[in-house]
C-alpha cells in the first residue's frame, strides 16, 4: 500500500508521524495525561506483592507448567491457587 492510500485510510499523513516521532523522541506528549502511569504489574490484592522463590526437579516443574496450561492459567497463577486453596482449607 503506498502512501497516500496509507494518508486517505488512517487520516495521517508521514508529515504527521515524523513529528510526533520527533516530539516523543524528547519526551514530549501532546493532550492531558488521563491518569497516573504506574510502572509494573497492578496490585493484585490490594498490597505489594513479594516473590516467593524455590527449587522443583525438572520433571516436576513440566509437571506444574503441563497443569497450568490445561487450567489456561501461568505457573504463578496456578501455583497461587493452590495456596489459596489450601490456606482457606486450613481457615
Amino acid at each position: 500500500m503506498d502512501a497516500k492510500k496509507l494518508e486517505k485510510k488512517y487520516g495521517v499523513t508521514a508529515q504527521q508521524i515524523e513529528e510526533w516521532s520527533e516530539a516523543a523522541e524528547r519526551g514530549e506528549y501532546p493532550g492531558v495525561p488521563f491518569e497516573e502511569i504506574i510502572v509494573g504489574r497492578p496490585l493484585l490484592f490490594g498490597e505489594e506483592l513479594k516473590p516467593v522463590t524455590f527449587k522443583e526437579p525438572r520433571s516436576r516443574i513440566q509437571a506444574i507448567d503441563a497443569r497450568a496450561k490445561s487450567l489456561n492459567m501461568s505457573r504463578s497463577d496456578y501455583l497461587r491457587s493452590l495456596v489459596e486453596k489450601d490456606l482457606a482449607d486450613t481457615a
